[in-house]
């Protein structure tokens, strides 16, 4: 009995390591019942076609598992407008929105004349993805569009978006027990003792203690001391500010308010 017990903690560990991939395929399965919509407006040119595809399927496929469009604006601003401006104007224009027009949605325009980036949530997305997150996902895809990878870039921007949309508002997203890895890791820990402990268990009674081969006559601690072995130091990464910028929300002039992060590049 013990060991169809340790059986099924083995299992459920197995399970736990295909939760990210049965989450995504769901995701998948949403996104394709939904019907692939363009999230994509590459107006700068700045992606290859078959990165664009890639990315407008990734685009499709996290939104589909947060309920809100997840959306990339490129353009060379002919009529230097204002990038806050124009993140504005095409929400206004488009109506984006995973359930409905006008409605979640988080936008990341670029102005290739200026070299400047706005990100804008709207309603689940500006709960979700509030002024101090915007700025996070900012920073953490500045360097990529400084460098020209904007393929890369655009991917750290869904993928850390996506993220975030699960993570309650309020708290910071980056804290270690949000990470998907961390929390496998203690899943696998805490199913690794509830197997070695079952496994322990069905092996029998253990008769002999400490006691067995102590010998009572001679009791006593005969020599006492300490010794130096090592010095440990631990570091941790800390995120840089690749680019000014600033938070920076505001309303459309449609009356749909929105959080907001502006910088260059």
């Amino acid at each position: 009995m013990k060991r169809h017990r340790a059986v099924l903690a083995v299992l459920l560990i197995l399970a736990v390591m295909f939760v990210v991939p049965v989450e995504m395929l769901a995701g998948s399965a949403a996104a394709a019942e939904s019907g692939s919509k363009k999230l994509i407006y590459d107006e700068a040119g700045l992606l290859s076609p078959e990165a664009y595809e890639e990315l407008n399927e990734l685009a499709n496929q996290y939104g589909a598992q947060r309920e809100t469009d997840i959306i990339i604006v490129t353009s060379n601003n002919p009529n230097n407008e204002d990038v806050m401006r124009m993140a504005e104007d095409f929400y206004d224009e488009h109506a984006p929105g995973y359930d409905k027009p006008h409605g979640n949605a988080v936008i990341l325009t670029l102005d290739m004349r200026n070299r400047q980036i706005y990100l804008a949530g709207f309603y689940k997305a500006e709960q979700y993805l509030d002024d101090s997150r915007l700025d996070k996902i900012r920073n953490k895809i500045s360097g990529k569009l400084t460098d020209g990878d904007y393929e890369g870039a655009f991917r750290k921007y869904m993928v850390t978006a996506y993220n975030y949309l699960d993570i309650r508002p309020g708290v910071n997203p980056d804290n270690i027990l949000y990470k998907t890895w961390f929390q496998l890791l203690v899943s696998l820990g805490i199913g690794g003792l509830v197997v070695g402990s079952m496994v322990r268990n069905a092996g029998g009674r253990v008769t002999v203690s400490g006691q067995t081969y102590m010998d009572s006559s001679s009791p006593g601690v005969l020599q006492r001391g300490d010794q130096y072995l090592h010095t440990t130091t631990t570091s941790r990464k800390i995120e840089r500010n690749n680019s000014s910028g600033s938070s920076d929300g505001g309303t459309t002039s449609g009356g749909h308010s929105h959080s907001g992060s502006r910088g260059s590049f």
